[in-house]
């Protein structure tokens, strides 16, 4: 064991958090989310071998800040604001009325791929302003 000294309580989660199978990771990962609104940032539960854990393997390398975006026009909108939302959603993408009307009704649909944050952001502000439900996402 490391030099790192812990509390019995850390110990004892931390070696309970080891010992989970796969679904027990899963369901501890969507209580989480469903609780508390945590999720992990890599898109998972990571696990570590036990003999690289046993060798105090080195922790992998931060990951990277996203520069590109998607952003994703979500269902489950008023449908009182689905004029207003089609308005900037065909200035937003360029499109007819029809494909706007198509695109929306059709939601969850990404509405940008691969934009920088401030763009991203732009783009939601407007939506959201007209009462659409938006998500950013990282691209990739």
């Amino acid at each position: 064991m490391s030099d790192v000294t812990v509390s019995p309580l850390v110990m004892e989660l931390g070696d309970k958090f080891a010992n989970l199978t796969i679904v027990q990771a899963v369901e501890l990962k969507e209580y989480l989310k469903s609780k508390y609104g945590l999720e992990p940032a890599a898109g998972g539960v990571v696990a570590m071998a036990p003999a690289a854990a046993a060798a105090g393997a080195a922790p992998a390398a931060p990951a990277a800040e996203p520069t590109e975006f998607n952003v994703i026009l979500e269902a489950g909108f008023d449908a009182t604001k689905k004029i207003a939302i089609l308005k900037v959603v065909r200035e937003s993408m360029g499109l007819g009325l029809t494909e706007a009307k198509a695109f929306v009704e059709g939601a969850p649909k990404t509405v940008k791929e691969n934009v920088d944050k401030k763009t991203a952001e732009e783009i939601k502000k407007k939506l959201e302003e007209a009462g659409a439900k938006i998500t950013i996402k990282p691209a990739g």
